[in-house]
């Protein structure tokens, strides 16, 4: 007789079950299914930076999610093998041992995740690759993918004057019916030397922290599709969609914003599945400035997907989508990128905001920007530096707007105005004119 040979499911950022079009599409197949993911790793790419390895934080959050998306899939009878190497080596070994040969995945429009997916197409594998981490489907858009309009204004004026339409039904229900591909478990102990390493889940517990995660307290919150699902809940039914508009540049506690990019940037949640929270909010209690505020962030999320599809590799040049490159006092890089990830800069706010990204793994959007503004403008770094060091660092990294937020800043990207640069003096008066912010992130906790 002979053996069943599965059909691989590599999740990337995309760890959910519910509204995923590229899982829902691999089990449509009604074949077995062995799941496969990939402790993150910092783009080789980036590694002339010196940032070798995403740091505790991101680690911690991207475990914990894991393991969310392990306990779901084992409800269905499909094994989770948490992996750690390059995909196109490890999953190699993964065929020798079950003899699969087809691999579906989520679509990443971002060059080293594209190369790794060629890279498993050269070696001989049948990959699936789906598109589905956006609003809207391609044909849907108002424009043809290679029209994008140039500036995000653009972009959303087109689109809500269409009423571009998110998919229905909206979410796509989880499958029900898997077949999970029985697995030996000595197979399985077969891949240790790639085996996840545990994480440190005490480095979520510091009460500085904007975003607190994965405590025993009631106001913790959870990993996971369903732990994105409590959390939804809670903030659709307080009061922080009215005062999003006015209370979005914050810089301390979790009120001031949404906090949505944690799930969104490993995929425990889609941004259907939050559109769809939000217009029933919007049903119940009527539209008002911080529910579109919302809708307006997740379309510059949807713009930066969209551009990557249409620039690919030039978004990620040192002179970006410009016809030059921004000049960077070279020699006195290394020492300056030094003072200003450890927060030794000498200005107490970005110093302050280092710090913060360093020992809590988040970042409000007001200090990324001003972070962002103050390595190029102040210290003439370079941007691909900074971009490299937030992917690191940020629990919330997210490949698209990572680089699209970066080429903002720089004015390298698709913003009219040809940069964005922050005085300081100006944010500190207006965002902790008190020095509470300062205070809270000082050397010395």
């Amino acid at each position: 007789m002979t053996p069943s040979v599965p059909l691989v499911y590599w999740f990337r950022s995309d760890l959910r079950l519910r509204d995923n079009p590229a899982w829902v599409q691999a089990c449509a197949l009604n074949q077995q299914l062995l799941a496969v993911v990939f402790e993150p790793h910092i783009a080789s790419t980036e590694q002339r930076w010196g940032c070798l390895q995403p740091g505790a934080h991101r680690l911690a959050w991207w475990h914990a999610n894991v393991r969310a998306l392990q306990l779901e899939l084992a409800q269905h009878g499909v094994t989770l093998l948490v992996l750690r190497g390059k995909a196109v080596e490890v999953l190699q070994t993964v065929a020798n041992k079950v003899g699969a040969v087809a691999i579906h995945c989520e679509e990443i429009a971002a060059p080293y995740e594209r190369a790794e997916v060629q890279a498993l197409q050269h070696a001989g594998f049948e990959v699936h690759p789906h598109w589905g981490s956006t609003l809207f489907e391609e044909q849907q858009l108002p424009f043809a993918v290679d029209e994008l309009p140039a500036v995000f204004s653009q972009f959303r004026n087109l689109v809500e004057r269409a009423r571009t339409p998110v998919p229905v039904p909206v979410p796509l229900a989880a499958p029900q019916h898997v077949h999970g591909f029985s697995i030996a478990s000595e197979t399985a102990a077969s891949f240790a030397p790639w085996a996840a390493r545990p994480p440190a889940e005490q480095l979520c517990m510091d009460a500085r922290s904007a975003f607190i995660w994965g405590g025993e307290t009631g106001s913790a919150v959870r990993a996971g599709n369903a732990g994105a699902h409590a959390y939804l809940d809670a903030y659709f039914s307080s009061d922080r969609v009215a005062q999003y508009k006015a209370t979005r540049n914050g810089l301390i506690g979790m009120a001031y914003s949404s906090k949505w990019s944690p799930w969104l940037a490993v995929g425990a949640v889609s941004a259907r599945e939050i559109w769809e929270a939000l217009r029933t909010y919007e049903q119940r209690q009527g539209a008002n400035d911080g529910s579109y505020w919302l809708w307006f962030e997740l379309l510059w999320r949807e713009y930066f997907r969209w551009l990557h599809k249409q620039y690919g590799d030039a978004l990620y040049r040192r002179r970006g989508l410009s016809e030059i490159a921004r000049p960077v006092v070279a020699t006195k890089h290394q020492r300056t990128f030094a003072h200003w990830t450890q927060g030794r800069t000498g200005c107490e706010l970005v110093d302050a905001g280092m710090r913060e990204l360093a020992e809590s793994g988040y970042s409000s959007n007001r200090m990324r920007q001003i972070l962002a503004s103050y390595w190029i403008y102040d210290l003439s770094g370079d941007w691909r530096a900074g971009a490299a060091w937030f992917e690191a660092n940020l629990l919330d990294y997210d490949v698209y707007s990572n680089q699209g937020n970066w080429l903002y800043i720089a004015g390298l990207g698709t913003d009219p105005r040809g940069g964005r640069r922050f005085n300081v003096a100006k944010q500190t008066a207006d965002h902790d004119a008190d020095g509470q912010y300062r205070n809270l992130w000082s050397a010395s906790p």
